[in-house]
């Protein structure tokens, strides 16, 4: 079996394309994910442009949320919690009550609160920055490592995805993703202009 890991902003909607191409990769391959917490808030964070146009810092509050269940729940919690934020926010474009999510994954509503607080900033930094330690902080999110060929990790940004490849298809996809991955100098991969997510 396969142990993989990807580093995920909850609210970045081509990153849940990428997660239900994981969810459909872990139906077709030997693979097992590993999801963890990165943030676009900590990556933009002394840039003098605002690409995700976020001046009021929305985008700390979900992830501080995703950051205490990684840590307190584990991964059964934090995928749970993944799964229904995502359905909510990109695949019927709700805001969500945070709580009724978290009762709706199984946790403590009131871990709610930790969203407006900076006392667990250094939980989202740390898992943050474990994944750009792999890849640079040149990148966005997702992040998705597999072992190499020693066993060392190696990690891509993406795959950025505007529709999610089912059966033999996300297979496929992930074969070559870990193939190039595991190549010695590979570098970067561009496709076509995007398209809108469609989750």
């Amino acid at each position: 079996m396969t142990e993989a890991d990807c580093w995920f902003d909850p609210s970045c909607p081509y990153t849940w394309v990428t997660a239900r191409w994981l969810e459909e990769v872990e139906r077709v391959r030997d693979v097992t994910v590993r999801w963890h917490v990165m943030s676009l808030a900590v990556l933009n964070e002394g840039r003098d442009d605002d690409p995700e146009g976020d001046p009021e810092g929305w985008l700390w509050q979900p992830v501080r949320l995703f950051a205490v269940v990684a840590d307190r729940h584990g991964q059964p919690a934090l995928t749970a919690l993944y799964r229904a934020w995502g359905e909510a926010v990109h695949t019927r474009g709700e805001w969500p009550d945070p709580a009724a999510l978290l009762r709706e994954a199984g946790l403590p509503p009131e871990l709610s609160g930790v969203m407006a607080s900076e006392e667990h900033d250094d939980l989202v930094r740390a898992s943050h920055g474990a994944g750009t330690g792999l890849v640079g902080t040149h990148v966005g999110t997702p992040v998705v490592a597999v072992p190499g060929p020693d066993g060392a990790p190696v990690a891509v940004f993406g795959p950025v995805l505007s529709r999610v490849p089912r059966g033999e298809d996300a297979g496929r996809l992930w074969d070559g993703l870990t193939l190039v991955a595991a190549t010695a100098g590979f570098h970067e991969l561009k496709g076509r202009p995007h398209e809108p997510p469609r989750p």
